[in-house]
């Protein structure tokens, strides 16, 4: 038995621009990092790339301009609501300039006291204060200025409605703010809605459409196209996108497959081994201090290889240790686990699997990914990964 379980190591590579093979330049990194870190290549070994050096190296961007355009073309009203936008300067203000410059008004219902990745918009000492229910109270934004504007993020000191605010209306655009958890209550300002939630965006259409909404358009129904040559994203259009410059934004990778079987190929032909390929955004996780969850990608990986498919299927150790094997120790006990894990089967009872992730490969991988890899200046867009399938049972 190894006295090594999963490492993950952070791989530099080259400043990737538009236009480079990514597949070719992860290739080329990971042999060159094997050499100087001393590690070698097994079968179903990891390699993990991070989504915005796949977008960069596809040259999939967009302008402003043309985000406002396709608003202005599948709008019909020069009025329209946006319902559960996140309170993100990176995230959401590009394209919030975007769609205010093809509007004359906009109305923005936003959720409180959070939005959808846990970004608090009021302190909820000042809605206990008031009496209010978030679950049933339609906030108006004169009550919002008076009760709750003092309101600062802890870790940025902004106020994100001042702050769109501002954005919206240098683009010439009025503006006005609802605070409601109910989506359909945009309806009572606008009949046409651009839906802007990310994980729960499909219950949100559907209950605006119920509630006859004269039209109905989410994130994911802008730039799922090229627009005036722009980039596109054909699953998720502007979701995943980020600012890239004061006039741009950088969207979601498209035709991922292509990639991850590409590096598979190129890595196997190399080494002789199998390896498996995913593309990862943000990683699924929740911040216990500031509250954030971090997953404002639609996905934790848009791509990946078969052979990440499913979620795993592990034996709890605590629960052999302190239950079924508690009479033995040492050497005895160690054996009794490692021949229980040998001979575990694909239906294994929940007392056995109890406390372990019940979550998928990709998810839980790419959450790993991110952690390492980090958002800012590591320089380590690749990560690659050893052992993650291995037990120890295993030789």
């Amino acid at each position: 038995m190894s006295d090594v379980g999963v490492v993950a190591r952070g791989i530099r590579t080259p400043i990737i621009r538009s236009g480079n093979d990514v597949s070719q330049i992860v290739v080329d990194s990971i042999m060159k990092a094997s050499k100087t870190d001393n590690f070698n290549f097994d079968d179903k070994d990891i390699i993990a790339v991070t989504e915005a050096v796949v977008s960069i190296a596809q040259g999939n961007y967009a302008t402003l301009d043309q985000i406002a355009y396709d608003v202005k073309e599948k709008f019909h009203t020069k009025h329209i609501g946006l319902v559960f936008p996140i309170l993100s300067r990176n995230r959401f203000a590009s394209p919030l300039r975007a769609i205010a410059r093809a509007m004359d008004k906009l109305t923005i219902l936003l959720s409180y006291p959070k939005d959808e990745v846990g970004n608090s918009i009021l302190y909820e000492k000042d809605l206990e204060r008031l009496g209010i229910n978030p679950y049933d109270t339609i906030i108006d934004e004169a009550t919002y200025q008076k009760e709750f504007s003092h309101f600062k993020h802890p870790f940025t000191g902004v106020n994100m409605v001042q702050y769109y605010k501002d954005i919206i209306e240098k683009e010439n655009c009025e503006v006005s703010f609802v605070f409601s958890n109910n989506p359909e209550d945009i309806l009572k300002y606008t009949s046409e809605v651009l839906v802007c939630d990310i994980h729960t965006r499909i219950a949100t259409k559907e209950r605006l459409k119920s509630h006859q909404a004269s039209k109905v358009l989410g994130l994911d129904d802008l730039l799922n196209k090229p627009v005036l040559n722009s980039g596109f994203n054909e699953v998720y259009g502007l979701y995943g996108s980020n600012a890239a410059g004061s006039e741009s934004v950088k969207l979601f990778p498209h035709h991922n497959d292509l990639i991850v079987y590409d590096i598979q190929k190129k890595f196997k032909a190399l080494t002789g081994k199998h390896v498996e390929v995913l593309i990862y955004g943000d990683g699924a996780f929740k911040d216990p201090v500031g509250g954030i969850w971090e997953l404002a990608d639609p996905v934790v990986s848009p791509s990946y290889t078969k052979g990440l498919e499913g979620t795993p299927n592990e034996i709890k150790l605590k629960y052999m240790s302190d239950d079924k094997y508690k009479d033995l120790s040492g050497d005895a006990l160690k054996s009794a686990i490692i021949s229980e894990i040998s001979q575990k089967s694909n239906t294994l009872t929940d007392d056995a699997k109890l406390g372990t992730t019940p979550r998928r490969y990709v998810d839980l991988i790419g959450s790993l990914c991110d952690l390492v890899t980090g958002s800012g200046d590591k320089g380590t867009p690749v990560v690659y990964i050893k052992n993650y399938f291995k037990n120890i049972s295993d030789k």
